[in-house]
């Protein structure tokens, strides 16, 4: 066989790529999507990037007023029980749980979302979920600010291993957010069904972590069966890293954390966001050859 002849072990299914690692050799239009999806986004907005303020503001009060006053979460002479600094602990949720159902909701309609760019050129699929999950961390930030402010105000004191837990918090649901991004992203392109199954999964998702209670009500009530069950859930570890992060500090007398929460369960919410990561891009590799005409 001469030097100019096709080697057929060398050739690949048209569409399709090298996955993750297109991504990361392609930063430069995955930093025009993020541009352009954000300018989509706020196209005709008077507020524009200011609603990452507003709204998270507005689900903060309408959940603390009902939770933490109406039906006392939060502590006070009258409820000793309730949360030390529910305000913090309820917000610190709020902020991460919206961070994953924004990623989640939009890389999952990413790619049909795109149909038109995608029928038209070819560029690595996987920039549309990807893309997603940044601009949704575009959005978390001027939160995280937010919280930080308050946590200030409310007398934190962090040290080095709690900063770095709240990293890992954010990182664990980063991954899991893309992993699950890719996976229905691809799967909405053959069965659009699967946006109203991502849709019930977010909504089950707020409740199914600790964001507006404590997970002694889980543990308390459940059986140890599904306590386990509950803390191997990726969410429930990075809102309650989130919580040993920002919320456990304001709190003078200190706080009960889940038992094992650094030493077993972040290792098995990383390693079970990583596993889904994975099985998303294998799905999505396996699926976009015909994105295109089924588009």
């Amino acid at each position: 066989m001469s030097a100019a002849s096709p080697n057929s072990s060398a050739l690949l299914r048209p569409g399709v790529g090298r996955g993750l690692l297109d991504v990361l050799r392609s930063r430069f239009l995955l930093k025009l999507l993020v541009r352009k999806e954000l300018k989509v986004r706020y196209r005709g907005s008077v507020l524009g990037l200011l609603w990452s303020y507003v709204k998270p503001g507005v689900q903060f009060l309408v959940f603390y007023i009902a939770l933490g006053v109406f039906l006392g979460q939060e502590k006070s002479a009258r409820n000793p029980n309730g949360l030390e600094n529910y305000a913090i602990y309820l917000f610190s949720g709020i902020v991460l749980i919206n961070f994953f159902s924004e990623a989640l909701g939009n890389a999952a309609r990413s790619i049909v979302g795109n149909g038109g760019l995608i029928k038209k050129i070819y560029l690595p699929r996987e920039l549309f979920p990807v893309a997603s999950v940044w601009v949704s961390a575009v959005h978390f930030l001027p939160q995280l600010i937010i919280l930080v402010g308050a946590c200030f105000v409310a007398g934190w004191h962090p040290n080095a291993f709690q900063i770095l837990a709240a990293v890992a918090g954010f990182l664990v649901v980063a991954l899991l957010a893309t992993g699950l991004g890719l996976l229905f992203g691809a799967i909405n392109v053959y069965f659009r069904d699967s946006e109203n199954f991502v849709d019930m999964l977010l909504m089950v998702a707020t409740w199914a972590s600790p964001v507006m209670y404590s997970w002694n009500l889980v543990r308390d009530k459940a059986g140890d069966t599904i306590f386990a069950i509950y803390q191997a859930n990726p969410i429930t570890t990075g809102v309650e890293l989130f919580h040993y992060a920002f919320w456990l500090p304001t709190t003078p007398g200190g706080a009960e954390m889940p038992p094992n929460l650094l030493s077993l369960w972040l290792p098995v919410g990383l390693g079970t966001s990583i596993l889904i990561l994975l099985l998303g891009q294998w799905t999505f590799h396996r699926l976009e050859g015909r994105f295109a005409q089924e588009l």
